[in-house]
């Protein structure tokens, strides 16, 4: 489950974990709010009881979202396409 809201300077995405087994091991909720010059990833860590923050630029995001479909290997986005295509470094 996940909710979208719509605040002053970003849109913030909740993302809930709901197991289906009760087995199951549920993370706590991740949190993703995203401002115009950048992505903020926030999640509780149950050990510490503090909030680890992640910020990446829409560029990291963009390659992230790239990388998830991608076999192993070493890619750059090219701006005119936005497609990835193997480092030829």
């Amino acid at each position: 489950m996940f909710t979208i809201e719509h605040e002053f300077d970003a849109t913030v995405i909740t993302l809930v974990d709901e197991g289906t087994d009760p087995r199951d091991y549920l993370q706590e909720d991740v949190t993703i709010s995203s401002f115009e010059d950048c992505v903020v990833v926030e999640q509780l860590d149950e050990q510490t009881d503090q909030v680890q923050t992640i910020t990446f630029s829409h560029a990291q995001l963009r390659e992230l979202a790239a990388a998830l479909n991608l076999p192993e290997g070493v890619y750059r986005v090219r701006q005119s396409s936005e497609t990835p295509e193997p480092a030829k470094d």
